[in-house]
């Protein structure tokens, strides 16, 4: 008996040890949460402004409105009451305060400063409210698919405000007091405040005037050429930051069409990110940089800048024939350079290059060139493109890709890689982020060009921007050209494809052109997606890269370089 009672007594011992020490903290917090309620304090969001402070998407001062069922004596009237402040049906707000089953409900989120002071005109016991946020974009459509959008409870849905969110969200505060068992706030109740952390700042890479101008100008070709949809990407190839970029049609951030999800997650993509299309002749660029950089590096299959292509319109290749754009009836691609190839687009010039420098060295530099991978822009989303694989490609898919076919890319790939084939060979990440800026106005960090490749040498990329600038002056860019200034690029113009066939009469129009040519600061890649009428790259979309020059170069007050 003594061992049995000294055995129960040790056991109940044991238990009370655990439930004192083991299990203590957690019993205090349950006994806290029942004699306690909490009004949330939310945290302002972040602000995301551009590389100048501009803000791009702010906040507004909103308030959340919450009621406790147990608290509420009248649960009739305060229905009705609420009902006819916000808006809402009565009597669904009566089944959320007559169910009894929760301690808390919300019943209308971000509403005016209006409402509220109505609403504490009527004394409602057990309705709450508390401060809020609602985002506010300056810009309304601008940079809409880059900016993105956020849900009802301010978190992020898509764009930035999505790939930031733990950053732009901050950490939300609480207002406790005390309450008796069935949630009624006591008479001595103690009130505890515990302040929110604001969210911090998102600085972008963004020029909002740069940006502005780019969408006038992607306005201006969507309502001339008819096109099904455009896009652009401006940026710096000397680091990849990106100064903007537009996709049309756009929608209002300010006006959110969340009833139309369809709608909505057609406007909301970021084409030049998330989708693919066969590039057609800008993707030249490419080829004829991987054939200088053999050429300097003693490949003798490479073409010499000197060497004279056939002048053939046709070429075979493993059964199949490959013919130019032109039907060469005016003499220009006969006895041709590699400078006159690029000049006058000719196709059978970059398939002789492709085939030359064969798979194995041309897929090695369509590696390093970022096509077939994600370039690691901090978005999310981002597509792979599409590309053959080496140990599957034929002769006839080497030959068209060289002229840019049997190949699909994303916007930002090509941009990024015409910008390291010009700009010295150097291949960086690209990125919309700045830096962090904390709530009270610190920089808490601050992003560094990340080197990713070197994809030629600086001789080779000399050369090739060279030539590109002669595209401009006097090939098929001439409509890009800009007097006193030192403009290069390259057109393109690409049949689509649909269910595995030529769509009939559907081409997709482009330019990626830069300036100034020997050390290029601005890039611009536009893309007119299924013009009507004049379909050609070198009439649709070199004139809008002009354009988009021209107006950086008065936003800037850059001086002539010749």
């Amino acid at each position: 008996m003594a061992l049995a009672i000294t055995f129960i007594f040790c056991i109940i011992l044991s238990r009370l040890l655990y439930v004192q020490l083991a299990w203590g903290t957690e019993l205090k917090l349950k006994a806290t949460d029942q004699w306690n309620r909490e009004i949330p304090v939310i945290a302002a969001r972040g602000v995301i402004s551009d590389r100048n402070g501009s803000v791009l998407a702010g906040n507004r001062t909103t308030y959340s409105v919450f009621a406790r069922p147990n608290a509420v004596v009248d649960k009739e009237y305060a229905s009705t009451v609420l009902g006819g402040v916000f808006s809402l049906d009565p009597q669904e707000i009566l089944k959320k305060i007559d169910g009894g089953k929760v301690s808390e409900v919300t019943i209308a989120r971000q509403v005016s400063k209006e409402s509220i002071e109505k609403l504490v005109s009527y004394d409602i016991a057990g309705v709450y409210y508390s401060r809020d946020n609602s985002r506010q974009y300056t810009y309304n459509e601008a940079l809409c698919q880059v900016l993105g959008f956020t849900s009802n409870d301010g978190s992020g849905l898509s764009g930035i405000e999505k790939y930031y969110n733990n950053i732009l969200s901050g950490k939300n505060g609480e207002i406790t007091y005390t309450t008796d068992i069935i949630g009624i706030e006591t008479e001595n109740s103690v009130v505890v405040y515990r302040e929110a952390s604001d969210g911090d700042e998102i600085r972008l890479t963004v020029d909002m005037e740069i940006q502005l101008a780019a969408e006038d100008a992607m306005k201006n070709v969507y309502e001339s050429s008819g096109a099904k949809a455009v896009s652009c990407i401006v940026l710096n190839p000397q680091n990849f930051d990106i100064l903007a970029l537009v996709n049309y049609p756009s929608y209002d951030l300010n006006n959110v069409p969340r009833d139309d999800k369809e709608a909505l997650n057609e406007l909301s993509r970021n084409c030049l990110v998330s989708d693919i299309y066969e590039p057609g002749s800008t993707f030249k660029v490419v080829t004829a940089a991987a054939n200088i950089e053999e050429y300097l590096n003693g490949n003798v299959k490479a073409y010499s800048p000197s060497y004279v292509f056939n002048g053939s319109r046709t070429r075979t290749v493993d059964g199949t024939k490959i013919k130019c754009w032109s039907d060469h009836s005016n003499g220009k691609h006969s006895n041709q350079t590699l400078s006159a190839a690029l000049n006058n687009s000719c196709n059978p010039c970059f398939t002789d290059m492709a085939l030359s420098l064969g798979s194995q060295t041309f897929y090695n530099y369509l590696q390093k060139f970022g096509f077939g991978n994600v370039t690691g822009l901090d978005f999310n989303g981002e597509a792979l493109g599409m590309l053959v694989p080496q140990t599957a490609v034929r002769d006839c898919d080497l030959a068209r890709i060289g002229f840019g076919q049997t190949i699909a890319v994303t916007g930002v790939q090509l941009a990024c890689a015409v910008a390291a084939a010009v700009n010295g060979g150097n291949y960086y990440v690209p990125h919309f982020l700045k830096s962090i800026v904390s709530a009270n106005g610190k920089t808490v960090s601050e992003y560094n060009p990340v080197l990713k490749n070197k994809v030629i040498s600086e001789k080779a990329s000399s050369m090739l921007a060279e030539m590109l600038e002669g595209v401009v002056s006097e090939g098929s860019g001439k409509k890009a050209y800009i007097e006193g200034y030192r403009v290069g690029g390259k057109t393109g113009t690409a049949q689509k494809y649909e269910d595995g066939h030529v769509a009939q009469g559907k081409y997709v129009s482009s330019f990626c052109g830069f300036f100034p040519a020997n050390k290029p600061e601005y890039l611009a890649l536009i893309i007119v997606d299924e013009p009507q009428g004049t379909y050609y790259g070198s009439a649709v979309a070199a004139p809008v890269a002009k354009e988009i020059f021209e107006d950086i170069i008065k936003i800037k007050n850059i001086q002539r370089y010749i």
